[in-house]
Order: structure tokens, then sequence, then C-alpha cells
């Protein structure tokens, strides 16, 4: 009976043919884990891979249209924290976190229970914790460079900045590169600081992504104006960089290709 009951369960899970991903990085996840044709529906911020972009858009994480994703008929909804929750009647739900590079590695395995080969998150995570761990021990002897990332503030300006404080997988990814993130000390993960703070604590690498509605690409003397806004700080020399990609903000399986550049922006040359 117990034998009977173990199988029809994992016939019920294999079933998830038709899946919606209302989170990026739950897109990326399904993408790297082979899932990629059985994903009928994502978010308009789910950009890559670029086949994730020619499935139908069911709204963003805080306003899904639950009658756009009733009518692709789901076996299986994926969401994550900052996901408005949705639910239909007789389909299945799984969950993801973000929170840090262990919540990332058992989103995957949330995920691949629920698609009904554990085994295919067993490889990736695999792979991306060896990697991870390669540039861990290339920065494991060096100097921690002082490093700020910017992830918000308003257009033009150095206000409204927020940062990346502790807590959070872009403080390991800082970390693993050879950065000491001059705010792991703040009591929450995101928080808002004054560029007073920022004088306090002599950052020598500022990574900005702060004003980037557009995460495709760093527009034509971008990186000029953002330059130009820290070397009107009387700060020491440092070297500033402006971001813009969703590698950098979706915690999926490009925190390896995260982590890589950091790793090229803090220990490269000034």
């Amino acid at each position: 009976m117990r034998c009977t009951v173990i199988l029809l369960f994992a016939n019920l899970l294999a079933a998830q043919q038709r899946v919606v991903s209302l989170a990026p990085s739950a897109t990326e996840m399904l993408y790297a884990m082979g899932w990629g044709d059985r994903v009928v529906g994502v978010t308009k911020y789910c950009h890559y891979p670029p086949e994730a972009r020619k499935k139908t858009q069911v709204g963003s994480y805080l306003r899904p249209s639950l009658e756009a994703i009733a009518g692709l008929k789901p076996d299986l909804i994926i969401s994550d924290p900052t996901t408005t929750r949705v639910t239909l009647p007789g389909v299945a739900m799984a969950a993801i976190e973000r929170k840090d590079l262990a919540a990332i590695e058992q989103s995957l395995h949330n995920i691949a229970k629920a698609m009904g080969d554990p085994a295919r998150a067993v490889k990736l995570a695999g792979s991306m914790r060896r990697d991870l761990d390669a540039i861990r021990a290339r920065n494991a002897g060096k100097a921690k460079r002082k490093t700020m990332f910017v992830v918000g503030r308003n257009p033009g300006q150095l206000t409204g900045l927020i940062v990346v404080g502790r807590d959070s997988y872009l403080n390991e990814l800082i970390a693993l590169a050879g950065g000491q993130n001059i705010f792991a000390d703040a009591p929450v993960s995101y928080p808002k600081i004054s560029v007073e703070e920022i004088l306090a604590r002599q950052p020598e690498v500022i990574i900005d992504m702060g004003d980037m509605a557009d995460t495709d690409a760093v527009p034509p003397g971008h990186l000029a104006e953002v330059r130009a806004l820290y070397n009107k700080l009387p700060t020491k020399r440092q070297r500033v960089f402006a971001v813009a990609s969703d590698i950098f903000v979706v915690p999926g399986p490009r925190v390896v290709d995260a982590a890589r550049e950091f790793e090229k922006m803090i220990q490269g040359k000034p």
C-alpha cells in the first residue's frame, strides 16, 4: 500500500507540464534545469533566457493577472516572497526564497521536487557551489577592499540611496569576490543611507546600479555621469562602476556570473 501511494505521488509530481512562473529567479531556475518547454507564463520582468520573453506575460510580481494565469490552465504556479499570492483550485503551488545563497540553493530543490525530478537540482546546485567556491578560494588570501553596492537612488543624484547590507546574497557574493561590504553591519538587508555615511566609511570600490530602470545594458555616457556624481565627494581614491544587469538582482543560477563580475570590479587595477 505504501509503495502504491509513493508511486501515485511521484506520478502526480511528474505531471506538472504547464508551469506559470511569477518570479524571474524561478523562470531562470526552470530553464537552467531543463524545464523551459514547460513554462507557459511569466512576468514582464522575466528577461532571461531570451526564450522566456516569448512566453505569455501574466503581469508583474505585485499585479499578476489571475484571469491570464487561469487562462493558461497551469498545473503549477511558482512564486517568491515579493509576489502577490495567487491560488487556483486544483493547481499546485511552489515557493522560492531569495534571502541568501543557502535559500537560493534550497529554492532549486523546491522547484525540482515540485517538477518531479529532484536530481536536476542536485546537479545544478553542485555546479554552482563549485564555481562559487573557486571564486572564494582565489580571493581568500587577498586584502579585502572596502566596497559599496548602490541598488537604488534618485536619478542623477546622491539622494535616496539604498545599498546592500547584511543578510543578503549580494553581501555574500561581495565577500567571496574579495570585497568588504562597508554596510555589512547595517540592521537590514537593504538600508537607506546618507552621503555623510559614505564619507565616514570611505569606500575603495563603488558599484552603482541605483537609477537604472532598464537592466539590459548601461546606456552610452551613463558611466561618466555616475563617476561625475561620486567624484564630487571628498573621498580617497576610488574605483566607480555603473552596472545594469539582471545578474545582480535576480537570485538564481546566474549569481555565479554576478560573483565573477564583482571579482573583476573589486580586484581589477585602478
